[in-house]
Order: C-alpha cells, then sequence, then structure tokens
C-alpha cells in the first residue's frame, strides 16, 4: 500500500526470532504485539505521530488519508471493505493455522492437517468464484482488499496448494505480481530478510513506519 500510494516512508524491521516485537518501543505502538504497525509522522495540525496496529486497520487508514484503493460509492466500498476482512477473519488466520500444523509443528497431527488444509482449499474456492464474478480484481477495480489478500497467496506452495487449480485466483495472482509496486514490496521484504541474516539471524519479518 505505501509503494501503490506512493507515500513516503521508512521501513524499520522487526525481528521476531530476538523477540523484538516485545520490546517496550514497539509495544508502544503495537500492543498485540504483532507486526505490521505504522507510525505516521504526517498525521494532521495537531503534530502528535499517529500509530496504527493491524493490517486491514493500516489499510484503511492509508486509504482514507490519501483517497485511493477504496471506494467512495457505497456498495463499492462495501464490496472492497467485506473482502478485505474475509482476509482478516478467514484467510490469514486459517492459512497460517495450516502452514503452522503443515510446517512447523513438532507433531505431525493428522486431524488438524485435513481440518485447516481443507478449510484453506474451500477458501481458494470462494475467491476463485468472487474473481470468476468481478473479473481482474477482488472487488471490481483494484482495492486494499486484493492488497490485504496477495500475501497469502504468495505462500500457496508451502500451503500445499497448486493455483492451476483456481484458474480465476492464478490469473489474478500474475496480474498482482506484475504490477510495479508489488514486486517493489515484495523487495522491501527481501532486503530486510537479507539485512537480519548478516546479524546471524535466518529469518526475519518487517514493519513499516509511514
Amino acid at each position: 500500500m505505501l509503494m501503490e500510494s506512493g507515500l513516503p516512508h521508512r521501513v524499520v524491521p522487526v525481528n521476531i526470532r530476538q523477540g523484538d516485537q516485545f520490546a517496550a518501543g514497539f509495544t508502544r505502538w503495537s500492543p498485540n504485539n504483532r507486526i505490521p504497525a505504522i507510525v505516521d509522522h504526517d498525521a494532521g495540525e495537531e503534530g502528535e505521530p499517529l500509530s496504527v496496529f493491524e493490517s486491514g486497520a493500516i489499510l484503511i487508514y492509508l486509504a482514507e488519508k490519501t483517497g485511493r484503493f477504496l471506494p467512495t460509492d457505497p456498495r463499492a466500498r462495501k464490496t472492497a471493505l467485506e473482502w478485505l476482512f474475509w482476509q482478516v477473519g478467514g484467510l490469514g488466520p486459517m492459512a497460517g493455522q495450516n502452514g503452522h500444523f503443515l510446517l512447523y509443528a513438532p507433531e505431525k497431527i493428522p486431524y488438524a492437517i485435513r481440518r485447516y488444509g481443507d478449510e484453506v482449499r474451500r477458501l481458494y474456492n470462494v475467491l476463485d468464484g468472487q474473481l470468476a464474478r468481478t473479473g481482474a480484481f477482488v472487488a471490481g477495480d483494484y482495492s486494499i482488499a486484493d492488497m490485504a489478500i496477495f500475501p497469502w497467496i504468495v505462500t500457496h506452495k508451502a500451503q500445499g496448494l497448486s493455483l492451476a487449480d483456481y484458474p480465476h485466483v492464478q490469473r489474478w495472482f500474475g496480474t498482482m505480481r506484475a504490477r510495479p509496486a508489488v514486486t517493489a514490496g515484495m523487495e522491501v521484504l527481501r532486503e530486510s530478510r537479507t539485512l537480519t541474516a548478516k546479524k546471524d539471524e535466518p529469518r526475519s519479518a518487517a514493519g513499516s513506519a509511514a
């Protein structure tokens, strides 16, 4: 969203393997100790920095700040927000659980793997059906809903899924990958991981500060 909107920003990596998310400085901005969080130093006349945590809230805040990627027409806005919260309440949590039990859990629990795997496949089918109806993007025009959903589809191979089984998602995924701002955003993640690897950490995650 920051790349798409052109807002000036500085990326601040948060090393979750070292517990940076529990540091007092970060907790001030993100009381749930999760990434991402942003701090807007240009939040209006009051002059005090304004912090926002949780991905969905951040995307809505930036869309309203810039007047972009969230329709003003009530029906179109409703649709974009529906699909944003579909990701927040469905795809994100379910794909996260599926990835955990499939890849990281010390004990392979067949029920959990089957339960979350089936739910992720169901959600992919829901998304495929929506894209069959709307065409290029999830809510019609390109919006924060697409931005929220895309990172979870990036992990489809690790989730044990093939996009060939979801042709409309596959088409949409290719369209998203071709956007220069999406490419730039993905590069920020790679750069932050490289920076952390130099400090002898194998992986990291990044939060952003606007």
